[in-house]
């Protein structure tokens, strides 16, 4: 019996064994600009997350391909440059400003303005409730509060 526990659970930890990416490289810069690349490319398939953080097989294959291109001897501008025309400027984890890319550096700066434009109008329509009410008004509030508390 416990042999077979032993075959079950080996099944499940087969599963569980992760990869490992080991990269050799012949100078300290390229491994480097190796890990700053693959900090600043964001992977396209994840959210929010660098292809340096992120398991997905794209991913995997923008890293290898960084690798690959310096290696080559390609310069970072280079592979920056190749990234860009082949996946638009959303690939790069902090987009270069230029009028292209201005909504995506403006547009939450923009949404805030916006909002606070609308509550502003929303709020100076609503002022009208600091009203004081009238002596007839009163008098008449007075009373319909007595005959409730009557009833």
């Amino acid at each position: 019996m416990k042999t077979l526990y032993a075959l079950i659970l080996s099944l499940f930890t087969y599963q569980a064994q992760a990869e490992i990416e080991y990269r050799d490289f012949k100078q300290p810069e390229q491994e480097q600009a190796y890990q700053t690349l693959i900090s600043e490319l964001r992977c396209l398939v994840c959210q929010n997350q660098t292809i340096a953080d992120s398991n997905a097989d794209l991913a995997k294959d923008l890293r290898r391909q960084v690798y690959e291109m310096l290696q080559q001897g390609k310069s970072r501008q280079d592979i920056v440059d190749f990234m860009t025309d082949r996946y638009g400027d959303f690939v790069m984890y902090k987009p270069a400003l230029k009028l292209k890319t201005m909504l995506l550096w403006l547009g939450p700066v923009l949404f805030l303005v916006v909002g606070l434009a609308t509550v502003w109008v929303l709020r100076s329509k609503t002022g009208s409730s600091d009203e004081q009410l009238t002596k007839e008004q009163q008098a008449k509030l007075n009373s319909i509060l007595e005959k409730g508390d009557d009833a």
